[in-house]
């Protein structure tokens, strides 16, 4: 469902109860029953996709609604309760557990972290975290969370913790105190943690007070040794606002990646870290190599796609060079190769602006970069032919010599639909991805795109709304397949 853009957030509510309220009950549930329940019930689908919604209207709950994936049609069962504000969500790797946040950043928001049971579709286990969050991983053996809070409330310290809690119950079992802390990046073994901050940092008495970005947590030492986090000065690491990382197979080094001017420094760049501090030397091996801008990064094999908007002097610089739009700025994807440590790309490849924080590879070779806060076109209504419409989503295509729709090898699509992008899930047995987009303006949206011809797919559910759901109606914020 599009919703005009002149509704606004504070009619959406009221449009939504006014659908509600006249399409029968059980054409928007597919099922006749009543709101979200906690009780264990299954849908019986075999390839599953969860997908948040923050809209509470008529007869139905806020909650986390269940798609058949194989075939692009909502299940005929009650959305599961997560919260008044469904939004972010994570599956643990053994796909036992989907992990769901609920919260928007203002002070009326419930902060709850949910544990839903994917086997039962149920609820098993709620936490209200002290603040918000952006950033929670999982262990490699699916039984901890670890969640950064960089407003939490600490003794004696900054403001700023990860939260330890167990990805079966969802009980608290520890906090890791790091002031700002803001994101975070796990091992592949998860023997280490990578945990940002985003200021230069200092950790209370009695542990070392050194100011710094980045700081290794060692998860074994949580509970034995009073200081579980070490900071990682900026002697041999230069380290410049980063927000993310990725280790080798062996996770000997971690590839640092650092946002630089747009996040209030000075330089996006990628950097090694050695996960053996002492084998850094000062010989320019661990030192930063500069990229145009970076914060959000994808690595296929030994290349990092790294997506970003340019800013100079406090805004953004990237003109939108051989693009057709009225926006006037722009970001940038860059090519990145980890073996050289070197950018790949001859020519700069413009997407849109705003921070990019979404990023998936799909099928046929297809990059999806999704941003918020991107400089939207949204036409006037009715819509005048051949106007422009841009939102905050980029296609990329990948291979070297096949054109896909309209898109050359390694040429970029922004697609004709506004707003943030804040869910992206490739649907692994199909070639099409599943796209949420315009949460912050006329209320999410689902949109399915064919990943053979970059556009929306013909959904036979629902023959008049390309690329769409037949009766998925709400504000819609992340989605993710929980089934192998």
């Amino acid at each position: 469902m599009i919703i005009p853009h002149e509704v606004g957030v504070s009619g959406l509510r009221k449009l939504l109860i006014a659908i509600f309220s006249i399409l029968p009950a059980c054409l928007l549930w597919l099922s006749c029953g009543g709101s979200s329940s906690n009780a264990p019930h299954t849908s019986g689908i075999a390839y599953r996709a969860f997908i948040s919604n923050s809209v509470s209207a008529g007869t139905s709950s806020a909650g986390v609604i269940i798609l058949n994936a194989a075939i692009d049609v909502r299940a005929q069962v009650n959305p599961i309760a997560a919260g008044n504000t469904p939004g972010m969500m994570v599956v643990t790797p053994n796909r036992a557990q989907t992990l769901v946040y609920s919260g928007d950043n203002l002070p009326s928001s419930d902060n709850q972290f949910s544990i839903i049971t994917n086997a039962s579709e149920s609820t098993t286990g709620h936490l209200t975290l002290p603040g918000y969050t952006e950033s929670f991983i999982v262990s490699p053996d699916s039984t901890t969370t670890y969640v950064a809070v960089p407003t939490a409330p600490v003794v004696n310290q900054s403001q700023g913790a990860i939260e330890v809690i167990s990805a079966t119950n969802g009980a608290l079992t520890g906090e890791i105190d790091i002031p700002s802390v803001h994101y975070l990046s796990i091992s592949n073994g998860g023997s280490r943690i990578l945990a940002f901050s985003d200021v230069l940092a200092s950790l209370a008495a009695p542990c070392d007070p050194t100011p710094s970005f980045l700081f290794v947590v060692t998860p074994s030492n949580l509970g034995i040794q009073p200081c579980p986090a070490v900071p990682v000065p900026g002697l041999n690491y230069p380290f410049d606002h980063p927000v993310a990382a990725f280790f080798s197979s062996d996770d000997s080094v971690a590839y640092v990646v650092n946002c630089g001017a747009e996040c209030g420094g000075t330089q996006a760049s990628v950097q090694k870290f050695e996960m053996t501090p002492a084998q850094c030397q000062t010989d320019g091996v661990c030192q930063p190599v500069p990229v145009p801008a970076a914060t959000e990064a994808l690595v296929d094999g030994s290349t990092m796609y790294l997506a970003g908007t340019p800013y100079a002097g406090g805004a953004p610089s990237q003109p939108c060079t051989g693009q057709q739009t009225a926006a006037t700025t722009c970001g940038l994807l860059t090519i990145f190769d980890l073996g050289s440590m070197s950018i790949t790309n001859p020519a700069p490849i413009v997407i849109t602006d705003g921070y990019h924080n979404r990023i998936a590879l799909g099928a046929n070779g297809q990059l999806f970069i999704g941003a918020r806060t991107c400089t939207e076109i949204i036409p006037p209504q009715p819509i005048p032919p051949g106007a422009e419409i841009r939102g905050c989503l980029s296609i990329y295509n990948t291979l070297a010599t096949t054109t896909v729709g309209t898109v050359p090898p390694g040429g970029v699509l922004i697609p004709p639909q506004t707003g943030d992008v804040t869910g992206i899930q490739p649907i692994a047995t199909r070639q099409v991805v599943y796209v949420v987009q315009g949460w912050s303006v006329q209320g999410g949206t689902l949109y399915i795109y064919d990943a053979t011809f970059d556009a929306l797919e013909f959904n036979p559910n629902d023959p008049n709304n390309p690329g769409q759901i037949f009766g998925l109606v709400g504000n819609f914020f992340d989605v993710k397949t929980v089934d192998f």
